[in-house]
């Protein structure tokens, strides 16, 4: 069956004077097509499951591996496949994936501080408002605020050596981290 304001091929196209439909689509076979081929795939009902994980490092500096947590929130949503969203929610925190190794966790510490040096503290315009964290930001910015991680066969499908950290870059207070996991 035609749609009534179907577009003959040749045909100007002149905007309809009601809103689009699926009917007035080029190329749609309207709506009874499109129920038709949603039946066809079963809408498997999507959970969705939001945590938040807590930490409260005592220097300034400082990275914490947090997979085994995450691990435990993936398995406790009872997601097979599916998605975990894993985001530092403090603007001078920063959630990312490398290697568990201390030596890299070094590097990473020093490489942080010859880019973004904390001191001397008046070097940066954000400490003129009475903060002392300008670095922090910036080291937030480099390393990034979130990592995004599948969910396959209920497990954190990560590489053989990729592991989640948190990244604390003006740390001495309580800060939060988000966990949200989507999948089936």
């Amino acid at each position: 069956m035609r749609c009534p304001d179907a577009v003959r091929p040749g045909t100007p196209r002149n905007p309809p004077e009601r809103p689009w439909t699926e009917c007035s689509r080029p190329g749609a076979g309207g709506l009874l097509e499109l129920a038709k081929a949603r039946s066809a795939f079963p809408i498997t009902p999507v959970k969705s499951q939001t945590d938040y994980l807590w930490f409260d490092v005592p220097k300034r500096r400082g990275y914490l591996r947090i997979t085994d947590q995450v691990e435990t929130l993936v398995a406790r949503s009872g997601v097979q496949e599916g998605l975990c969203l894993v985001n530092a929610m403090h603007i001078t925190a920063s959630v990312y994936i490398n290697d568990a190794e201390d030596g890299l966790l070094h590097d990473y510490d020093v490489w942080l501080e010859q880019l973004a040096p904390h001191a001397p503290t008046d070097q940066y315009h954000h400490n003129r408002t009475g903060e002392d964290n300008a670095d922090a930001h910036l080291k937030r910015q480099i390393m990034g605020r979130e990592v995004v991680v599948a969910i396959t066969k209920g497990k954190l499908d990560l590489g053989p050596w990729e592991q989640i950290f948190y990244g604390e870059f003006d740390g001495r207070r309580r800060k939060r981290v988000l966990v949200k996991i989507i999948g089936e």
